[in-house]
């Protein structure tokens, strides 16, 4: 018998276009507090409900609720409010210097701030961060100064990587931060093996990763996924759903049909969606998944449900693919104000307070930026002298190098 039915191609196509009114009642959003916590030893199949749920621990008056509820004290919940008001302050004065012509790119990371600050305080110092683009509140809320980070940035003579990186393409070893690749992808094979290393040398430090919705079409993301499964790799996987990858939304990447975290499934591991606009939430979900990688029962997939509230880069115009308020009409509102919020509501915070801190900020990233943009810019300035090129390559130089350099006079 002939098919008598035309076949055509489903192509995904986001909800707004420019021009239209920005809504998000597509997404659903449950009560906070309603989804259960299992014990971090419990079996993946047993658990695959949390793949399609969305954890949330902050409710719509600021009150932490339910069964994920980490219960932090106030002093590390005013640390975690304190590093993401400096990372989004950081981002807001680098973006600038970019449109000044004096770096010549940026990304920044507005909106999605809980997703790597809450992390960084959830993991010990030690454990090694494989970054996406967007996590510089690892480097922030761990301390790494805000002045290297901005010399990086510039190329100066006191970039930490010589020149050697495009600017937001940070690295610091004693931080647990390692060196961000353009080719997003292989963060997560990378996490795995070192992951795999560590547990075959018999350490205790774990490796965590980031990767965005689009790089989950990637060959690489499959590839980690069962390396991690097959031998049990102390990691955590994160997919930071942001909902745009450059100018292509998530549902190319598969976010239409299924959720990004019930990819874990397939391969027998298990899968957390979180709300990654709600600190608490977060850190819980990195508290769950690091126990259960220190104890040896294998790697988590989670998946950040949060919204990238800027473009891609200053390459990037968002507003030529989707509306200029999309941003505002996100249901899971702005991680900052809601941390605020909760601390306010615990009488251990107050908007003076806010207005002090942020006031108090902002002057600290002026004042760094004096001092970085005193030693270079793309612009002109001291920049890493002309013989580390030949360096941290080998351990050894070989000797056509050692010529070269003498050739070059450095």
């Amino acid at each position: 018998m002939r098919n008598r039915v035309s076949l055509n191609l489903h192509i995904p196509q986001p909800k707004h276009r420019p021009g239209e009114k920005a809504e998000f009642s597509y997404v659903l959003v449950p009560k906070a507090g309603i989804v259960e916590r299992p014990a971090s030893d419990a079996k993946a199949q047993d658990i695959t409900s949390l793949a399609y749920s969305l954890i949330r621990v902050l409710d719509d008056e600021g009150r932490a609720v339910g069964p994920w509820n980490p219960k932090l004290d106030p002093e590390t919940l005013r640390k975690g409010l304190r590093a993401m008001m400096l990372t989004r302050a950081y981002d807001d004065r680098m973006f600038r210097a970019q449109r000044h012509g004096k770096i010549s790119f940026y990304m920044k990371s507005t909106g999605e701030e809980a997703t790597s600050v809450a992390y960084a305080l959830a993991l010990e110092h030690e454990d090694m961060c494989f970054p996406s683009y967007r996590q510089q509140g690892l480097l922030i809320a761990r301390g790494y100064p805000i002045f290297d980070m901005m010399c990086q940035c510039y190329s100066n003579a006191r970039d930490p990587l010589k020149g050697r990186q495009l600017p937001i393409m940070y690295c610091s070893r004693k931080d647990g931060f390692f060196t961000i690749s353009g080719n997003l992808g292989t963060q997560f094979p990378q996490a795995v093996g070192w992951a795999l290393a560590s547990a075959y040398k018999g350490d205790d430090r774990i490796a965590v990763s980031w990767i965005g919705e689009g790089a989950t079409a990637e060959g690489d993301f499959h590839h980690a996924l069962n390396f991690a499964s097959i031998y049990r790799a102390p990691v955590i996987l994160n997919v930071v759903n942001n909902q745009w990858a450059i100018s292509s939304f998530q549902g190319i990447a598969g976010g239409e049909e299924s959720t990004f975290a019930a990819r874990a499934i397939g391969y027998g591991l298990p899968g957390l969606r979180v709300d990654g606009n709600d600190f608490l939430a977060v850190y819980a979900a990195a508290q769950w998944a690091s126990e259960r990688a220190r104890a040896n029962h294998g790697a988590t997939l989670i998946e950040l449900f949060t919204y990238r509230v800027e473009g891609h880069s200053t390459s990037d115009d968002p507003g030529r693919y989707r509306p200029a308020d999309e941003g505002k009409a996100w249901p899971l509102g702005d991680p900052i104000e809601r941390l605020k919020r909760h601390l306010i509501g615990l009488g251990e915070w107050s908007e003076a307070q806010h207005e002090t801190l942020a006031t108090e900020i902002a002057e600290l990233v002026r004042e760094t930026q004096r001092e970085a943009e005193a030693i270079g810019t793309m612009e002109g300035g001291a920049r890493p002298p002309l013989g580390t090129m030949f360096e941290d390559v080998f351990k050894d130089m070989p000797w056509h190098l050692r010529a070269q350099r003498k050739q070059a006079g450095a």
